[in-house]
């Protein structure tokens, strides 16, 4: 049951979140280079660092899967290390820019597809504990904001 209401919460999360993207946030960054439209998109990734709580005894249960914990944790601060890279990157204009930005979001949609299968399949949303948030609240604005950047990617020339 615990799952079925994180999931179900998930599910309203991308919503909602997608409907605040479609809304706001593209019409936005629609007017915007390419360049400076990804940085917001990355930014917000910049601090998955946040997965590291999976780490943390006393946010999470003892017996919370090290498995899960280990790769999510690790996978997230990753992705946070490859996003703050991709930022200054283009910030800089670096040559490489556009292809890190792809290296970030390939890493970290990766991230999130393996962690949320062994989330659920692995794990009782009891058992995160005060990191419940991140999969409810945080996961749902990244995955719609790692479509974002795809579609970035592939719609807008390097202008």
């Amino acid at each position: 049951m615990e799952n079925a209401i994180l999931v179900s919460g998930m599910f309203l999360g991308v919503i909602a979140y997608w409907l605040i993207a479609r809304s706001y946030v593209m019409p936005a960054l629609g007017k915007l280079p390419r360049a400076e439209a990804l940085q917001p998109l990355l930014f917000l990734h910049c601090f998955r660092y946040i997965g590291m709580a999976f780490l943390l005894p006393g946010v999470v249960a003892a017996d919370l899967s090290t498995t899960f914990a280990v790769t999510a944790a690790y996978g997230d601060l990753a992705a946070a290390l490859l996003a703050l890279v991709a930022v200054i990157a283009l910030r800089n204009q670096w040559g490489m820019a556009i292809g890190l930005v792809w290296i970030f979001n390939v890493v970290g949609t990766l991230d999130l597809l393996h962690a949320l299968p062994q989330g659920v399949l692995h794990i009782h949303a009891g058992q995160l504990g005060g990191a419940y948030l991140i999969p409810a609240l945080i996961v749902p604005a990244l995955l719609v904001s790692h479509y974002l950047v795809f579609k970035l990617l592939r719609q807008r020339s390097a202008g």
